[in-house]
Formats: C-alpha cells, structure tokens, sequence
C-alpha cells in the first residue's frame, strides 16, 4: 500500500500529442520530502510501501456509461465469431500484445509518478478497445488479511478495497489477481474511458501474459500497483515489504468490461484471453 505523494502532479491543460510509447518524460518536478517509516531504514530506491494513498473503503457501484465500440477481429485471426480460441489456438503472446501498445495516443491530460519523488514521466494511452500504461509494479496487499497479506507483513496495510466481492468482503489479494487505477483527477479520470472495478486488465512482463479485474483505487498521482496474487502470476517477488518489479510491466485494461462476480477468476483468465486476442489482432 502505497503512502500519498507530498505534493500533486500538475495536470497539463491541453492533451499531449501522440508520441512513440513510453514517451520521453518532460522536465521533472521537484521531488517531494522523502518519506521514511519508523524502524525501516532508507534506501536509493524508493519503498513501493511509499505508493499508496489511505482508501477511502469500498465504493459504490456506478452504471456503467454508454458502450464503447465492440472490438473486431480479423478473419485470419484464428478465432471464431465470437472471439473465442479455437482448437490448435495457442495462447496470447506477449510480444503480440507489446507490438500493440508501441506507440502512445495519450487519454491522460498529464503523466503520473511511479512512486513518490520519482519524475512524472508515465503517460496513460489508449485506443478505441483499452488504455495502456507502462510502469513499475508494486505490491498491493490490502483487502481481508491472510497469511501474506496481514498488518504485521505490510506496515501500511488496509483491510480495506475500494471494490468488494460479491458478497460484500474487501477483494482477497493473496488469491486474486487485481490491479489498481489511480483515483479520478483532472490528470485522467478512468470512469471517463469506461473502466471501472472488475474490468478486465492484460498484464505483461517479460514473455508472460496474465489476467486480472480492476480491484483498488489509489492515488491521484501515482500509477503501477497490482496484489500479491498478481505479482506471483507474473513471476514477480510478491514480498509486500520488499517485492515488486522496478520497470517493464505492461499494464492492458479493457474498456466496457466486466467479471460478474469480481473474484471469479476463472472467468476472467477465459474473457481476458478472449480480449487479449482481438486486440493484439488489432480489433
């Protein structure tokens, strides 16, 4: 969990033209008074405990806007009508879906830290079926406690999450893969790209592609933070003391989508690998 940046990123007025992504990242801002927690000596690298913002708790669930365009996909794409793998399909490659995020049309109206004091440098992007980031990953632990995930591994630990399970419970973050958004700002607001919690997110790095629902809101002005369970399906340390990935994680969250219930994973690997293989077939 990540502790809120001293000071806002400056929102741009304007949109930034596309670019090649990642973007060169502009002049840095200064850097916020490093934050240091009792007991925890400093380091060079920024603690990802330093990342998130205390949660509000669970959210209340908003309708969803109006539908975007449905993706297409192409006849030589090896699926059938409705996008579902055929028989001999082999899973979504990572190099196909890295081909399709090369280049940044950015949705966000500036760019975001990847911790705190770090430069503002990471733009949102996006197409007509998702936005796209790429950043660190740190680890979210927050949600019902558990051998992994508790007060005493995670200093800054919630046992809150801004969206819940079926039933009511914080999301479980040993067990589910989610991934965190920032909160809206007049840096990118992500309701305004239709996502929203339980929308189906393609996470990359390295040769491996994995999929996870939208599960926590974060900051404002910080981006690149996924749960424990989602970091070990990357083969990332999930240590939320010590864990995470400095860089090169690909972060796919598929506009106009939805696991019902939220905690169903098996239904999201199936609807995500649905997704995934229109979009690197450029749908």
């Amino acid at each position: 969990m990540r502790v809120q940046s001293l000071t806002l990123v400056a929102a741009s007025a304007a949109l930034l033209a596309p670019t090649t992504f990642p973007a060169a990242p502009p002049a840095p801002l200064p850097d916020p008074a490093r934050i240091l927690l009792p007991g925890v000596p400093d380091r060079d690298v920024p603690r990802h405990a330093d990342r998130s913002g205390v949660r509000a708790g669970p959210l209340p669930r908003v309708p969803a806007g109006r539908p975007g365009p449905a993706p297409r996909v192409r006849p030589d794409s090896g699926t059938g009508a409705d996008g579902e793998r055929t028989e001999g399909d082999a899973p979504v490659r990572a190099a196909d879906l890295l081909a399709r995020v090369r280049h940044c049309d950015p949705v966000s109206r500036g760019r975001y830290r990847s911790d705190a004091g770090a430069p503002a440098d990471i733009p949102v992007c996006g197409t007509r079926e998702a936005v796209y980031w790429k950043a660190d990953l740190d680890i979210d632990c927050d949600g019902r406690p558990g051998d992994r995930c508790n007060g005493r591994t995670d200093p800054e630990f919630s046992p809150a999450t801004a969206y819940t399970e079926s039933d009511g419970r914080p999301l479980d973050a040993e067990r589910l893969p989610y991934v965190v958004v920032p909160g809206p700002s007049d840096t990118w607001d992500p309701g305004e790209d239709h996502v929203r919690g339980g929308s189906l997110a393609a996470l990359v790095h390295g040769d491996r592609v994995r999929y996870a629902v939208v599960g926590d809101v974060g900051p404002t002005d910080l981006i690149g933070e996924a749960s424990y369970a989602a970091a070990r399906s990357l083969g990332i340390p999930a240590d939320p003391a010590g864990g995470g990935a400095a860089s090169d994680v690909t972060y796919i969250v598929f506009k106009d989508s939805e696991v019902t219930p939220v905690e169903d994973t098996a239904a999201a690997e199936k609807a995500g690998e649905r997704l995934a293989r229109r979009f690197a077939a450029g749908g």
